[in-house]
C-alpha cells in the first residue's frame, strides 16, 4: 500500500516536470518563431502611382518586414544621395540594414543579404522583370521571365547574388 502512495507521488513528480518541459519549450519555439519573423524596418521611395512598387511592399510585408514608404516625383535623386549607380536602377528604391534594395529583389534574398553582411552597397534587380516579386500579380499572367538580384559592390561594379529561373 505503501508502494503505492509512493508511486503516485513519483508520478504526479513527473508529470508535473513533464508539463513544465513542454510549456518551455513551447514558449522557446514560439520565441524563435517569432524572432525569425521580425525583421528590421525596410524604408521604400517610390513614385504614388506605382502599383508594382505596392506591390512589392505588400510582398515584404507578408515576408515579416515593417515598411515605411515615402512618396517622391523621381527615385533618381534618392539611388544618387545612397550611393548606387543608375544603371541598376529600377522603380524604388528601399534601404534596410545599412544596404541599398533597389528594384524587385525577392524577400529571402534580402533576408540572405541581412544574413551574410557582405561588403557592399546592396542588392538590386535592375528594370522591371516578370514574374519578379510586385511584378508577378494577374495581370501578368503565367509569365515568369528569369533574372538575377546583383550584388553591388562599393566600387560600383556588380555580380550575380543569385539567379531566379
Amino acid at each position: 500500500m505503501q508502494r503505492d502512495a509512493m508511486s503516485s507521488g513519483s508520478m504526479f513528480r513527473r508529470r508535473l516536470i513533464l508539463s513544465a518541459a513542454v510549456a518551455a519549450a513551447s514558449c522557446s519555439f514560439a520565441g524563435a518563431a517569432l524572432a525569425q519573423r521580425a525583421q528590421p524596418q525596410v524604408e521604400v521611395w517610390k513614385t504614388p502611382t506605382c502599383g508594382c512598387c505596392k506591390d512589392w511592399i505588400r510582398h515584404m510585408e507578408s515576408n515579416g518586414f515593417k515598411v515605411k514608404a515615402h512618396d517622391v516625383a523621381s527615385t533618381t535623386e534618392v539611388r544618387e544621395r545612397l550611393g548606387l549607380p543608375q544603371s541598376y536602377g529600377s522603380c524604388h528604391t528601399a534601404t534596410v540594414g545599412g544596404y541599398v534594395v533597389e528594384g524587385h529583389v525577392p524577400a529571402g534574398d534580402v533576408k540572405r543579404l541581412l544574413r551574410e553582411k557582405p561588403a557592399a552597397v546592396g542588392v538590386a534587380v535592375p528594370g522591371m522583370p516578370v514574374g519578379s516579386p510586385g511584378m508577378d500579380g494577374p495581370g501578368y499572367g503565367q509569365r515568369k521571365d528569369p533574372f538575377d538580384v546583383l550584388l553591388v559592390g562599393r566600387d560600383g561594379k556588380a555580380r550575380t547574388f543569385q539567379s531566379h529561373n
